[in-house]
Formats: structure tokens, sequence, C-alpha cells
């Protein structure tokens, strides 16, 4: 039997690494390889072409709402859908190491949890730059490769210091304690 071949719509460390591993332990899939697409678009062009044979992307947010990134990408492509599910998401705010509070200038995230942060971003750091990045994983990851300044904080999942060597500078910074995202678990649609 050959591995199942998964392309998960975010880097390594991402919530969609997380739903993909969910989905895999729940369906008691233990033979996998995860393919890394970053992003819904790449994500579904590759379960479409059979590049992959399953394809996990975040759907909707209970706080920040329709993935729009998702939305547009399903416009695109006709596929299978094996299963709909959620997980709960906490936010954490991650710097190099050492950096202080009063040394952060920009925070950097992907929009969805720039978006389930907001009333946070606004009260704690009403003063700073907010960008938006591909993936949350990824800003993490360009955060420790020098490729985002080092003045900036990235909003990722509490697994990504690990991965990439950063501090966690304030943990569940999410505005609402229980912050559910639903993931599809898509497949290509077979010709009838």
């Amino acid at each position: 039997m050959q591995k199942i071949k998964i392309g998960v719509s975010g880097n390594k460390g991402s919530f969609s690494e997380e739903a993909t591993l969910y989905y895999c332990q729940k369906k008691e899939i233990t033979d996998f390889e995860l393919y890394y697409l970053i992003g819904s678009e790449n994500a579904l062009r590759s379960v479409t072409s059979g590049e992959v044979d399953l394809a996990i992307f975040p759907l909707e947010n209970s706080n920040g709402g329709m993935v729009l990134e998702s939305v547009h990408a399903m416009s695109n492509y006709v596929f299978g859908i094996d299963d709909i599910f959620e997980i709960d998401v906490k936010h954490n705010l991650l710097v190099k190491k050492g950096a202080k509070t009063d040394d952060i200038t920009k925070v950097v995230s992907h929009p969805q949890a720039l978006k389930q942060c907001r009333m946070y971003l606004r009260r704690v750091w009403g003063n700073v730059e907010l960008e938006e990045y591909t993936d949350t994983a990824s800003a993490a990851k360009d955060l420790s490769l020098g490729i985002l300044e080092k003045n900036c904080a990235v909003i990722a999942p509490r697994i990504c210091s690990e991965l990439y060597g950063l501090d966690i500078l304030e943990e569940n910074i999410q505005d609402l304690k229980f912050n559910y995202t639903s993931f599809l678990a898509a497949t290509k649609k077979n010709k009838i």
C-alpha cells in the first residue's frame, strides 16, 4: 500500500498542519506524507491535478469569519469533499530571541490570524504597523531566517517557537477563548 500524499495549505508548524495531523488521527491514517503547499489555491490545484491524494485547508473561523483565500480558491476548482472538521486555534506572539516589547514596531501574520486577534492588537499594539503574510508558520520561519526584520513580531502557533527558535512574547492572544477554525479535506473529484 502506498503512502497517502496530503497537501497542507500551510508551512511546517502551521494550523493547517495541526489540522492535517488531527484529521489523520481521526481517520486512523498512519502511512502518509505531508506536502507543504502554502495557500488554499496551491492545495486545491495539487489535489485536482492528482499530485496529492488529499488537501487540507481552512474554511471558516468562529471569530474571523470565512477564509476568503479559500473561498476564492474553491471557486476555481471542482473537487470532492471527504470531511469538514474543526480545531481550536491558539495564537501566540513570537519574536526573535531576546527581543523585548519596546523593540517591536510591526506585527506580521496571515490575514485570518490578524482578524482573530484584532481587539488584542488594537488594545496592546495600537501604535505598530500590521502586515499581512501568506501563512502564520511562514512568517515565523522568515523571522527566524532574517527575511523579516528583527523588530517584527509574528502571530503563529506555539510550536513555531520551537521549530524556528523564536521566543514567545505572549500566549493565547486570540480575542475569543474558544477560537475554532473549520477545515476541509478535499479529494480529486471522480468523473461521473
